[in-house]
């Protein structure tokens, strides 16, 4: 009995690594067509860094959406947290004179807050983690206006400095049109997101909590069978998923360098979208941090290739985003169902 148990968390594993492989085969294969077919920025490395650039906080937050779908929940709240985080930050550091390090302690507390509250009302009052987290994100929205109802860009001279921050990265910067050669650079995000994700990785791959989440996410009796503290394992999961949207709304702070209640607008919704295209299924049991990433990629390469290729209107990029979540749907699906048949057939 526990050996079949057993079994059927390295199966899961494998699904896990098979959808891995495709998420990063069709970004590679999207990002090279783009270059062949579209040329222009697509050829150059920045044009990959700016993705990461402009996406860095959608890499953090769709990491810790990943961590919930894998258990088996979901949180929407994000996108407000992120906005509340911003708006806070702003007013401290224009309106109150304040530090960057009071700033990225306002930004942690609030995501801890969150991730406390909701964590407690999913995993121990045992409510429906999208009712939860819905209601997060209307209370984050309205508390983003009572902080401050108009949009502003942030003048604290400290703080424009370490946004205006660069980080060159050696060998890959290009040649312009008058001769001068241009460094590549990434900003300060996108190191914090990548590191976040090594982080991440490990922890779901190399200890214990981290197969906690996959078992609880893919059989939840099997997963007290097994002894492990299912309540935990849920709480945990909301409370990093929510400590990580105050990181990301740092830096999407850094990145914008404004507080408004309408920043982040949507971020939810693109988090979960990145995380099905990276291999994470809304099933809960699988999913894979680094697919995430490469799923956010994709998810921006599409935006760029439907904006490059003449097609400004929004529309296009949502069918074109409809259509790439319907595939990953569809190969989601085909793989569980080979997997039933092979569970039959022993």
């Amino acid at each position: 009995m526990e050996k079949a148990k057993k079994e059927s968390i390295f199966t899961r594993v494998s699904d896990t690594n098979l959808l891995l492989s495709i998420t990063i085969i069709v970004f590679v294969l999207m990002y090279i067509g783009a270059a062949l077919i579209l040329g222009g920025a697509f050829t150059k490395p920045q044009a990959f860094f700016n993705i990461l650039n402009a996406n860095a906080a959608l890499i953090i937050t769709s990491c810790g959406m990943s961590l919930v779908m894998i258990t088996g929940g979901i949180d929407i709240s994000i996108g407000g947290v992120v906005a509340l985080v911003s708006m806070c930050c702003a007013v401290y550091l224009d309106h109150h004179n304040g530090s960057i390090f009071g700033s990225i302690m306002i930004a942690l507390g609030i995501g801890l807050a969150y991730g406390l509250v909701q964590g407690f009302l999913v995993a121990y009052l045992d409510i429906q983690p999208f009712i939860v987290s819905l209601a997060g994100m209307f209370f984050a929205r309205g508390m983003t206006t009572i902080v401050n109802t108009a949009p502003f860009n942030v003048e604290n001279e400290k703080f424009i400095a370490l946004k205006l921050t660069r980080i060159n990265v050696p060998g890959m910067g290009s040649v312009n049109k008058l001769g001068a050669y241009v460094p590549a650079y990434v900003e300060i995000g996108v190191v914090v997101a990548l590191i976040l994700v090594i982080i991440l990785f490990a922890v779901l791959r190399w200890t214990k909590l981290g197969r906690s989440f996959y078992a609880v996410g893919g059989n939840m009796q099997s997963a007290l069978m097994l002894g492990i503290n299912v309540k935990r394992t849920k709480f945990l999961s909301h409370l990093i998923c929510s400590l990580l949207a105050g990181i990301g709304g740092y830096v999407y702070f850094l990145h914008v360098g404004s507080g408004a209640a309408s920043h982040a607008m949507g971020m939810e919704m693109n988090a979960i979208a990145s995380s099905i295209i990276g291999g994470t299924m809304l099933t809960g049991g699988v999913g894979n941090i680094i697919g995430t990433l490469f799923g956010v990629l994709s998810l921006s390469t599409i935006q760029n290739i439907v904006s490059s290729a003449g097609f400004d209107q929004a529309w296009w990029t949502g069918i074109t985003i409809a259509a790439m979540l319907c595939l990953f749907l569809l190969i989601q699906s085909v793989i569980m169902a080979n997997k039933k048949k092979a569970l039959k057939a022993v």
